[in-house]
């Protein structure tokens, strides 16, 4: 699909002009592109031929304002619709276009997929708590959400505003039609729910080719540091070049901080045992480096 990320919105569907293929557009369907991105309708009824005449996709100025940047990002997440654009009972996929117009002279030096590590963070900073609480959503059923969301302050007002329009017209949840029973799934293991590279680096041109990138130089250098450590073990004490010992020992910390880098495109930041035990063979290799 290329780097398209499919929504529904406002009862139309939504993708990046870059898709190259869109399985859910209707061949001859209406569409449109809009702020950079094609919008259609997910209806081939011939009352809706002239929709785009009718009903307009929301306009946003500042994506077509010259002076403004902005960075696309998509990631599926395992939690509903009540956050996100819904794909199925417990999946949605989030799409932010955040357009900016301070700092932009910085962007030549940022690529997209540092910006992408930073929003990733901000998504797994609160995953966890909203699949739990979709959890406990569902648990009391959607029409009694009252019973288990608390919200008192006026920030709140579009929440409520939301479930008691989805109560009215929709019984307070999707109709999913027949292939889907609309029953949410467990709760997933750490790793799964934590995922960054299924939900988000295989489909960004920009991640994945970080990520190869970086994985190809990590793998090189890890041949180089076994490799020297190898050469510097047969040569003679006296015939050890310091500056060979300082370039080994440069090759294994960018080893150890690459690894660690990749590791932030497939999951958040490894875990404290984890990352003592990589500090532990990094130490162990750097010890023996400087004992030559």
């Amino acid at each position: 699909m290329g780097e398209a990320a499919v929504c529904i919105m406002a009862g139309a569907l939504v993708a990046p002009v870059t898709a190259k293929l869109i399985p859910q557009a209707p061949l001859d369907g209406p569409r449109t592109v809009q702020n950079g991105i094609v919008w259609f309708w997910p209806n081939t009824d011939p009352q809706y031929k002239d929709i785009l005449t009718k009903k307009k996709p929301p306009y946003i100025p500042e994506l077509d304002d010259p002076s403004y940047d902005f960075q696309m990002f998509n990631r599926d997440v395992p939690y509903g619709y009540e956050n996100m654009n819904n794909m199925s009972p417990g999946n949605s996929r989030l799409i932010i276009v955040a357009p900016r117009n301070f700092g932009v002279w910085m962007d030549p030096f940022v690529s997209r997929w540092m910006h992408h590590i930073m929003q990733n963070l901000v998504i797994d900073s609160d995953l966890y708590l909203l699949r739990v609480q979709e959890d406990k959503l569902m648990k009391v059923g959607p029409s009694n959400w009252e019973k288990v969301c608390f919200v008192p302050t006026k920030a709140d007002a579009n929440v409520v505003a939301f479930r008691k329009w989805l109560k009215k017209y929709t019984g307070a949840q999707i109709d999913w039609g027949t292939n889907i029973n609309g029953s949410v799934p467990p709760i997933p293991p750490r790793e799964q729910l934590m995922d960054r590279y299924w939900s988000h680096v295989v489909n960004c041109s920009s991640c994945i080719g970080a990520y190869k990138g970086l994985n190809a130089l990590h793998i090189s250098l890890q041949m180089f540091s076994v490799a020297s450590v190898a050469i510097m073990a047969a040569t003679k004490p006296g015939m050890k070049s310091i500056a060979a010992r300082n370039t080994l020992l440069v090759a294994v910390i960018l080893c150890f901080f690459l690894s660690l880098l990749n590791a932030t495109f497939c999951a958040p930041p490894l875990p404290l045992h984890q990352i003592q035990t990589t500090e532990s063979a990094f130490n162990s290799l750097a010890n023996r480096i400087l004992s030559q």
